[in-house]
């Protein structure tokens, strides 16, 4: 058998960088990254026969903790018909009349594969029921790696040192306009100068890309106010918060209804998947209803919609997870504030119920320069700390961290011991 290092070399020679996705190299912690051989509940057990606890959860779907026994059986049970069909199921007409009955604004949707393909065909649609060409996006936002997306990227971008990617052409930067996040003077000013330009606008309600950001008080009523002066549509990316912060998403929780939602993650149950939908006259361009053309052989993967319909029939019936959730939250970043103000270490932690991020900063972190102020390096030397006491973080300074209702009081005890122990390693 292999150890974690050997599958690195080894990946190196074979996989750009020996890795399927840039933040999973640990550039930005250092030392070589951890290969995973099987998850259980709140645990992850690498090829090296370690177990940790951890605190990404497959960067958000597992809100359930990791082989949810519900999603096991459905994705068994479906496994026996198939694999695909590249054809019409009853599962997708399920999905879809699920997604809409728990998402306040989304009236019709679309399935497609991830993320990034949500994005990129809501973007599409916005622009072919406008009949313009510009979008605005949020420095420090990630949504996925379309060209129009990779302007002052976060997440990946920022660790790799690479805010805006090569292969990116000037015509698509110039039809990009960005905005600090929540400034809302900065996008107002956009608008007027780009007066009947903008088709959409598109942020993160709470961003997760460049940490765990929540939205100042009066930012998101603002945007919906400027994009309907504006006639712009506007796009929640709830691609990380959709499911998450409530069974509506952030749109729910802070009653901000959008034109246009992206979706993923939590809808696949772990599975590749992603969606975008909201109202009927915007989701009518798209073809074949219409003259915006999307589509995708295996979207709406019957597989992945048997993981997605288990994992939401929970979420939907049993709204006690996200009280337990937001009770998971509230005592682990009570007990990490409790030992970072003992120390004295400059620190704030953004937190909003299963998500959050501990910045190894004393200022307020509210937009990409905030985040931009942290000590990376310090951050590195908590991440192996934390390692080593067996807690698996997220290994970048530029990332949310997300909770499941896998981790019990005893587990959350354990973490913030961890956390004590860690930190007083780093300053010695």
């Amino acid at each position: 058998m292999m150890t974690s290092e050997q599958l690195f070399e080894k990946a190196k020679t074979l996989i750009p960088g020996g890795v399927n996705s840039p933040v999973r190299a640990f550039r930005s912690v250092g030392g070589n990254p951890l290969f995973i051989k099987s998850a259980k509940g709140p645990y992850l057990y690498d090829e090296d026969g370690r177990e940790y606890i951890e605190l990404i959860n497959s960067w958000g779907p597992m809100i359930l903790g990791h082989a949810f026994e519900p999603v096991e059986k459905a994705v068994a049970d479906a496994i026996q018909h198939s694999f695909s069909f590249g054809a019409p199921t009853r599962k997708e007409v399920e999905m879809a009349e699920l997604i809409v009955s728990m998402v306040p604004s989304v009236e019709m949707v679309r399935m497609v594969n991830s993320g990034t393909e949500a994005t990129m065909a809501a973007i599409r649609v916005a622009r072919g029921f406008t009949g313009r060409d510009k979008i605005i996006k949020f420095e420090g936002c990630y949504h996925g790696h379309g060209d129009s997306f990779l302007i002052a990227a976060g997440s990946g971008a920022m660790t790799m040192g690479i805010p805006d990617s090569p292969g990116v052409t000037k015509a698509t930067a110039a039809d990009t306009l960005t905005a600090p996040y929540n400034d809302l003077a900065a996008v107002e000013e956009l608008l007027l100068n780009n007066h009947n330009q903008v088709a959409a606008l598109i942020l993160e309600p709470v961003v997760g890309n460049m940490g765990c950001v929540l939205p100042e008080p009066g930012f998101l009523e603002g945007i919906r106010a400027l994009c309907d002066q504006h006639s712009v549509v506007l796009i929640f990316d709830e691609v990380m918060t959709g499911f998450r912060l409530a069974k509506g998403g952030a749109q729910e929780r802070f009653g901000i209804t959008p034109d246009l939602t992206t979706m993923g993650k939590i809808i696949g149950g772990g599975m590749p998947v992603g969606a975008y939908g909201g109202r009927a006259d915007i989701m009518k361009m798209v073809a074949p209803a219409g003259p915006v053309y999307q589509a995708g052989t295996l979207s709406g993967n019957p597989i992945a919609m048997s993981a997605g319909l288990a994992m939401l029939h929970h979420l939907n019936d049993h709204p006690n997870v996200y009280t337990r959730l937001d009770a998971i939250g509230d005592k682990l970043t009570t007990g990490f504030r409790q030992t970072l103000d003992k120390l004295g270490l400059a620190y704030t932690i953004n937190h909003i119920s299963s998500m959050f991020t501990l910045f190894m900063t004393d200022r307020p972190v509210i937009d990409f320069a905030g985040a931009k102020s942290c000590d990376t390096a310090l951050f590195g030397h908590y991440f192996h700390a934390m390692l080593d006491r067996g807690i698996y973080l997220a290994p970048s300074q530029f990332e949310s961290l997300f909770l499941s209702v896998a981790l019990t009081d005893e587990l959350v005890d354990r973490i913030i011991q961890a956390n004590d122990e860690s930190l007083r390693e780093v300053v010695g």
